[in-house]
């Protein structure tokens, strides 16, 4: 009994002073850059780590890409395709893969990766899907039902952040 006591008190001094980490706490730990995703249909943009920091923005659009470029403290530091930075609370960033279509005409969306496949549709810039898996410099993506191939060069989130 008073083993199992001394373990559990040296393991929550261990936690306490930060020798171990939760395996939760270092699951959100990856390195950047990476690609994520708002997860919420409003996130607040801040001037810096801290809800203390006034709001710069407040995004309504979920599932919009964003490249994260430093942690600090359940922090994100993110960069949106304007190029717009501020932080983000790390809870409202999802790891899932979207993209959004860059300036230009519509970029076409086909049935297979290459310029001579089959038209699906022409999606235009600013419309934000799911992306698949990248071959060469096509990218599969998918608006709500709509699914097929995209020029890689017409996303922002595709390829490495």
């Amino acid at each position: 009994m008073k083993r199992n006591v001394l373990r559990l008190l040296l393991l929550l001094l261990c936690l306490a002073t930060g020798l171990m980490q939760p395996a939760a706490a270092s699951a959100q730990d990856r390195a950047v850059p990476y690609w994520a995703s708002l997860s919420s249909e409003e996130v607040n943009l801040r001037v810096g780590p801290s809800e203390r920091y006034r709001i710069a923005w407040v995004y309504r659009r979920e599932g919009l890409p964003v490249k994260v470029l430093r942690l600090q403290q359940g922090w994100r530091l993110i960069e949106e395709v304007d190029g717009t930075r501020g932080w983000v609370f790390n809870q409202l960033l999802s790891l899932r893969r979207t993209a959004i279509v860059t300036q230009g005409a519509p970029a076409p969306m086909r049935d297979m990766p290459a310029h001579d496949a089959a038209l699906r549709w022409n999606v235009e810039q600013g419309v934000t899907g799911n992306l698949g898996a990248c071959e060469a410099d096509w990218c599969e993506f998918a608006v709500g039902p709509r699914r097929g191939w995209v020029p890689r060069d017409r996303l922002w989130g595709a390829g490495e952040p």
